[in-house]
């Protein structure tokens, strides 16, 4: 998206999108990965937790029926989703791992102001700066 405006479907980039996988079992079974490997995070997926977590977390966000959207800044920010509740656009921000900085959240919010942002991280729950933390056990809690 390159504006964040209501409706954001208005203003929605149909030549910038991900895609992500619905089932993260037939995920793991498409990329022939073991239970174990993922359970215990294994060195050899470090390339890959990124891409992992952020479809963990859109199968969260789509069975709590919110719509995502993907937001990328002009000199190459990008905030994975954004979502609307109770009116107001939230961003959200994934990490894989406990390393939580999040330069492209910032970039968003010294942008468009949100009341709040939403960052899911392998950190414990806390509010710093209108950033919510949340760990990614409770992605489905959003």
């Amino acid at each position: 998206m390159e504006q964040i405006k209501k409706p954001l479907e208005n203003y929605r980039d149909i030549d910038a999108f991900k895609i992500y996988v619905s089932d993260m079992g037939l995920l793991c079974s498409k990329k022939d990965l073991a239970a174990n490997d993922i359970l215990y995070m294994v060195e050899e997926l470090n390339d890959f937790k990124g891409g992992m977590t952020e479809n963990y977390v859109q199968v969260q966000l789509t069975i709590n029926g919110y719509r995502t959207y993907y937001w990328e800044s002009e000199r190459g920010a990008e905030i994975d989703f954004i979502i609307q509740r109770n009116g107001e656009l939230i961003p959200i921000e994934v990490k894989a791992a406990d390393n939580t900085r999040a330069k492209s959240l910032n970039v968003y919010m010294a942008t468009y102001r949100p009341s709040y942002a939403i960052k899911l991280s392998a950190k414990n729950f806390g509010f710093e700066d209108g950033k919510k933390t949340v760990p990614l056990y409770a992605a489905f809690c959003i």
